[in-house]
């Protein structure tokens, strides 16, 4: 994945870095649910026979919470948004990363 940090003017006082992105790259998803079993095999739905990959991250100190990666191929900023959107939308899914 390539990404080139450049400066946009947004007015006389605003500056923001706005990185660009180029396109097909791997993207990685951390996504953040209670059920572990349920949060694998919603992320292997999503990934479907693409080039995802599901790789587990980390679980709360408790064991209430569980974090697996997603690790997929997006072939634009608007497939990177849908999925992110999806996976926000998932009853089973606190937060995305």
């Amino acid at each position: 994945m390539v990404l080139k940090a450049h400066k946009v003017d947004m007015g006389p006082k605003d500056n923001i870095c706005k990185v660009q992105i180029e396109y097909p790259c791997q993207w990685l998803y951390k996504v953040i649910g209670a059920d572990l079993e349920k949060l694998r095999r919603t992320l292997m739905e999503i990934a479907g026979d693409d080039s995802g990959r599901i790789s587990f991250s980390n679980s709360s100190r408790t064991g209430k919470y569980h974090c697996l990666n997603l690790e997929i191929t997006v072939r634009s900023e608007e497939e990177r948004n849908f999925i992110y959107m999806q996976l926000k939308s998932l009853p089973e899914v606190k937060i995305v990363l």
